[in-house]
């Protein structure tokens, strides 16, 4: 059922975009990346929402917790209710992110299954729909810039004794930290609302908030470093344009007024 539901059409899907761009599977991973963010951008928009109004209110449901400290059972019936009235569905948040593991797991499977297939080709055409089989003398072109998508994206340095990460995984890595970094400010908030409080899930919490900045990026830069370039590929390309809706654009345009080409301007 997971193959026939989820991982066929990922796969056909992937096959489609790799001839609709140049026949180059690199930069038909990077469109079918673009593609699947904006179609999930609905549910996407509603978690960002959600968020958003979940940092707006903090001090309030703060209050709460204050106010019902040590009775788990009110506190959560009053939260509830604080949630009802301000629009607010804390539970929304979840599906998106399931969405985002189950395409994450399912690219890793299929990659795994066709680049491990000694034919690449009958690797794929496994899973293909009978129109887009591909002919048994295809050659697809795994070369994306400097890297074989099909090996993980690592450099061997002759005086050290291990691999060192790629650009891609470093990039996918670097917007891993950032977009934890951006949820500092709230943080910090937190952190100092936490401390206020005697719930130790409060202090929990935001410790693991804190920790994101730095687990994220070295998760992805170990698994990376194991995995088919192509799913670092996909993850980075996945994460830049999540950072890009989180930010609204608006990253972007604070990095370029604090440049120093900006201030030379002025």
């Amino acid at each position: 059922m997971f193959r026939l539901l989820i991982k066929e059409p990922l796969a056909n899907g992937l096959i489609i975009f790799y001839r609709l761009f140049g026949e180059n599977m690199g930069i038909a991973i990077i469109a079918f990346t673009i593609a699947l963010r904006l179609a999930l951008n609905p549910l996407t928009k509603k978690y960002m929402d959600s968020m958003k109004k979940m940092r707006e209110f903090a001090p309030q449901l703060n209050k709460l917790k204050d106010k019902h400290k040590g009775d788990k059972t009110k506190l959560l019936q009053a939260q509830m209710e604080f949630y009802k009235q301000k629009g607010i569905k804390p539970g929304g948040g979840f599906l998106p992110y399931i969405v985002q593991i189950v395409i994450l797991i399912t690219f890793f499977s299929l990659f795994m299954n066709v680049f491990s297939n000694q034919n690449i080709v009958e690797g794929f055409n496994q899973y293909l729909y009978e129109p887009l089989k591909l002919s048994t003398d295809t050659a697809i072109n795994l070369k994306f810039l400097y890297a074989d998508i099909s090996k993980p994206d690592v450099f061997k340095v002759d005086f050290l004794p291990f691999a060192l990460p790629g650009p891609i995984i470093i990039i996918a890595a670097l917007v891993q930290g950032i977009s934890a970094k951006l949820m500092s400010p709230q943080t910090k908030t937190e952190a100092k609302l936490a401390g206020k409080t005697k719930e130790v899930t409060d202090d929990f919490a935001t410790a693991m908030q804190n920790s994101a900045i730095y687990t994220f990026p070295i998760i992805t830069i170990l698994a990376g470093m194991r995995f088919p370039a192509g799913l670092a590929l996909y993850w980075a390309v996945f994460s830049l344009f999540q950072l890009v809706q989180q930010t609204n654009g608006k990253m972007f345009s604070n990095l370029l007024k604090s440049s120093p080409w900006k201030k030379l301007k002025n």
